[in-house]
């Protein structure tokens, strides 16, 4: 019997091998962000362009993409990656912690623009993956729950034992 490898739709090794700022140029590049910056870039009109409502945008996304905890552990990142401040188009100037907390408040302002651009993106998985959104898995370890009192038969991490 022949085999015939299948090539799959979406390997993480193709993703992981690349380095971090080619992860974050392919979901810059692929995001259906442009209404969301349109309209920014409208609300701005002709005021002070220290940091391009763009760049300022993609600094979030890169926070998100590299899991940085804090827009401080970013602003460090900026600090001492230069081609990450050139990528996000800042050149060489880091925003303040207040320029990035400003922008957060005018992209809260535009709530139903972000929640279309996650729709598009759903829809656009959807599109390659039938199935996606039919089965949901969860782990349920980080799921605290509160009971009104504790069984006698625990182990020492808490957890109850049963007896088979």
């Amino acid at each position: 019997m022949a085999i015939i490898p299948q090539g799959s739709l979406f390997s993480w090794n193709e993703i992981a091998g690349l380095g971090d700022l080619e992860r974050l140029r392919l979901v810059l590049e692929h995001l259906p962000d442009e209404a969301l910056m349109q309209k920014l870039e409208k609300a701005r009109g002709r005021g002070r362009d220290d940091y391009p409502v763009r760049a300022m945008w993609n600094a979030y996304i890169a926070l998100v993409v590299f899991q940085h905890p804090s827009v401080e552990s970013l602003r460090r990142e900026l600090s001492r990656n230069g081609q990450l401040r050139w990528l996000l188009g800042f050149g060489d100037h880091v925003p303040s912690a207040a320029a990035f907390s400003r922008f957060w408040k005018r992209i809260e302002a535009h709530e139903a623009e972000l929640e279309s651009l996650f729709v598009a993106l759903q829809q656009a998985v959807a599109a390659y993956l039938p199935d996606y959104g039919k089965r949901l898995a969860l782990d349920s370890k980080a799921i605290r729950s509160y009971a009104r009192y504790r069984p006698k038969n625990t182990a020492p991490d808490g957890r109850c034992q049963h007896r088979m």
